[in-house]
């Protein structure tokens, strides 16, 4: 019996060697937006290790949309050289190379994850001005943004834009862009952090405009053959807020729009928000999405064992299958889950000694439901 995991997906005029992507995780190692060898290490270890498709962490497009001082950028050409250096390696290894698109809004300009002190960067440590949909802070240790102006929002757009055609120079076979996680695109979703009342706010169908253009404005540099991936946070988990009918709605909208797969999360916008965090806890949401939207979906949180893959993508649930966690803990999962599944695939050649797999294939798998 085959294996759907390390089956072959095509979309537009990439077809990816197995349904296993990095998920983009922030590394803030960067100095001035330029990626160096950690990266290229971080990156580069998941490409030998098997996965299809690798993803860079979120990159700003724009100075002030990193995080923290510490973010990958991609709003200057002089960023290319040392991204290229990246793609070069990842596809040496038989991988592809994909990009986050980003703009932080109102949870810019703040300390990493584990600095001692959490939320607002002070002057002193090179603090920037926050913008927003509105002026309302993320939470009482942040400092509230500045609402943007359409003037603002126009030059975002752009950006955005901007930084896809460097994305193509710099030899990136994927974009996604980030509209989760309580960042800028996914501010102007919610109402509850976008409380404006003009064209950008209100309706659902206003608070969707910015991500609607920005899609727009970058599906029309973006190559038509190279495929166009979106992150939305599927739901707030707190009631009046984003919701999964609304993604539904909106993912239909992008699916017309030229987007060839939304990589379905959720949360991050609302700290007080209660997730029930627990294995495959999202993969509901990206199920909804693809039968609903007629979209391909990605689906990530808390996966980390080959079975639990394979049953996601064998029942309908997402054509991929992003890891994050697992893939810091463990950067050859890819290697051992095609042992697990008994799938043939290639180990580096300098790595073939190690071949022969410490976990033995189980030899009985049972892949549930629309099995083939």
């Amino acid at each position: 019996m085959s294996s759907k995991l390390f089956s072959p997906l095509s979309l537009r005029g990439l077809t990816l060697p197995n349904r296993i992507v990095v998920s983009p995780m922030c590394q803030y190692s960067a100095k001035d937006g330029f990626v160096n060898d950690w990266h290229l290490v971080h990156l580069g270890s998941r490409a030998v290790g098997g996965a299809g498709l690798v993803i860079v962490e979120a990159a700003a497009v724009v100075a002030e949309g990193r995080i923290t001082p510490h973010d990958v950028g991609i709003w200057k050409d002089e960023h290319i050289a040392a991204l290229r250096r990246i793609t070069r390696f990842i596809e040496q290894q038989g991988s592809f190379a994909g990009i986050q698109l980003a703009h932080a809004g109102r949870k810019a300009s703040v300390h990493r994850p584990w600095d001692a002190v959490q939320g607002s960067i002070t002057a002193a440590e090179g603090a920037w001005p926050t913008v927003g949909p509105s002026e309302v802070a993320f939470d009482s240790n942040f400092a509230a943004p500045q609402a943007m102006s359409i003037a603002q929002i126009k030059d975002v757009v752009q950006a955005f834009a901007d930084a896809a055609q460097r994305a193509h120079k710099a030899g990136f076979k994927v974009i996604e862009l980030h509209g989760a996680h309580g960042y800028l695109m996914h501010q102007f979703l919610s109402p509850f952090s976008n409380q404006r009342q003009d064209e950008y706010g209100g309706s659902a169908e206003n608070r969707s405009r910015l991500l609607l253009e920005v899609v727009t404005a970058v599906r029309a540099v973006w190559p038509a053959e190279l495929p166009l991936f979106v992150r939305l946070s599927a739901t707030e988990w707190t009631e009046g807020g984003w919701s999964p009918d609304d993604t539904v709605a909106v993912s239909r909208k992008l699916r017309e729009l030229g987007v060839d797969l939304i990589d379905a999360s959720t949360g991050g916008n609302l700290p007080s928000a209660a997730i029930p965090t627990g294995p495959g806890y999202q993969t509901e949401f990206a199920a909804r999405v693809r039968q609903e939207a007629g979209v391909a979906t990605g689906t990530v949180g808390m996966i980390t064992d080959a079975i639990q893959a394979e049953h996601v993508l064998r029942t309908g649930q997402a054509d991929l299958v992003l890891l994050a966690r697992e893939l810091l803990r463990d950067p050859y999962w890819p290697l051992h889950a095609a042992a697990e599944l008994r799938a043939e695939v290639a180990w580096p050649p300098q790595y073939l000694r190690a071949a022969s797999s410490k976990t033995p294939a189980r030899p009985e798998v049972d892949y549930g439901a629309n099995a083939d």
